[in-house]
């Protein structure tokens, strides 16, 4: 049976490595994928079932576990998707006869409204930003800077946080009008930036000095900030703000920025290309805040819709 983990781990191992070479995912896909896939074969290990012999019976054992010991819908049917490319792949390779996981049916799961923050929440944390700024010297200065510059960015341009972290000074400064972004899976988009994020930015390269290809440059070993220090960093200043910091993170501000977007009548189909999502269906999770604009226009517009 080790001998049988051992052989696992290295189909794993290769499929994450064609994952990255013909898919082109991202290094925290990759990493993701590999947590999923090494959880399931503990599962197949502790239920005495080779990979080479798991059937879509044993696959739907694996989905009950994961309701047992409680994890989500969501991971489940996260997981799931990664155990379905998985034999897929190892289909593909000639390792097994069949894919055992095309027919187990994914975990249905209510999908709950996006968590937001409010226009004035985010000109708090903006205006708490820009007087830190103000207020600092030295080093601190800096840093100051720099989360005013990410948080500016980051409110105008609804960016993941993985890709406002990852940018370069050069993506930031090859258009006046717009950045170059390298998403999910290689692709690439256009991402206007508006004119005050613009300002800040121009202001924060001033003190970069040109040291650094990393617009935002730190001394671990990637070379720029990592998503989780700029969350932490947010998290002080939403407390500084008086805002509950459990409610703030990169992505409930990304979730604003979309939203805002909508609520002032943006086309939907503009909105995904900002934001990148690859399926339309994604960003139609933000159409609830188009709900009570949608509901006036009916109200103003409709001719039987008002009271006689």
């Amino acid at each position: 049976m080790k001998n049988s983990g051992r052989n696992s781990s290295r189909h794993v191992d290769r499929f994450l490595e064609m994952m990255s070479a013909e898919r082109g995912a991202a290094a925290n896909s990759l990493q993701a994928y590999g947590r999923d896939l090494r959880h399931y074969l503990e599962f197949l290990m502790a239920s005495g079932v080779t990979l080479e012999v798991a059937t879509s019976e044993t696959i739907r054992d694996y989905l009950a576990s994961l309701e047992i010991h409680g994890f989500s819908r969501a991971t489940a049917a996260r997981r799931l998707s990664a155990v379905r490319q998985f034999h897929r792949f190892m289909h593909g390779e000639g390792t097994m006869a069949a894919n055992p996981a095309a027919i187990v049916e994914s975990p249905k799961s209510v999908r709950g409204l996006p968590q937001t923050l409010s226009a004035q929440e985010i000109g708090m944390l903006l205006a708490e930003a820009g007087a830190r700024v103000e207020q600092a010297e030295g080093k601190a200065r800096f840093k100051a800077e720099r989360l005013c510059c990410l948080l500016e960015l980051l409110a105008a341009t609804g960016l993941r946080v993985s890709e406002l972290v990852g940018l370069t000074v050069r993506a930031v400064t090859a258009d006046d009008a717009f950045l170059t972004i390298k998403g999910k899976g290689g692709r690439e988009r256009l991402v206007p930036i508006s004119d005050r994020a613009r300002g800040v930015l121009a202001g924060y390269i001033k003190s970069l000095g040109g040291q650094s290809k990393w617009l935002f440059p730190s001394h671990g070993a990637g070379g720029c900030l990592t998503r989780q220090h700029f969350a932490l960093e947010l998290k002080h200043l939403a407390v500084a703000c008086g805002l509950d910091a459990g409610k703030v993170s990169p992505h409930v501000l990304r979730h604003a920025f979309a939203s805002f977007l909508l609520e002032k009548g943006a086309d939907l189909r503009a909105v995904q290309q900002m934001l990148g999502h690859a399926d339309i269906s994604t960003t139609q999770i933000y159409t609830h805040v188009q709900a009570s604009r949608l509901q006036a226009v009916v109200e103003d517009h409709h001719p039987l819709a008002k009271k006689r």
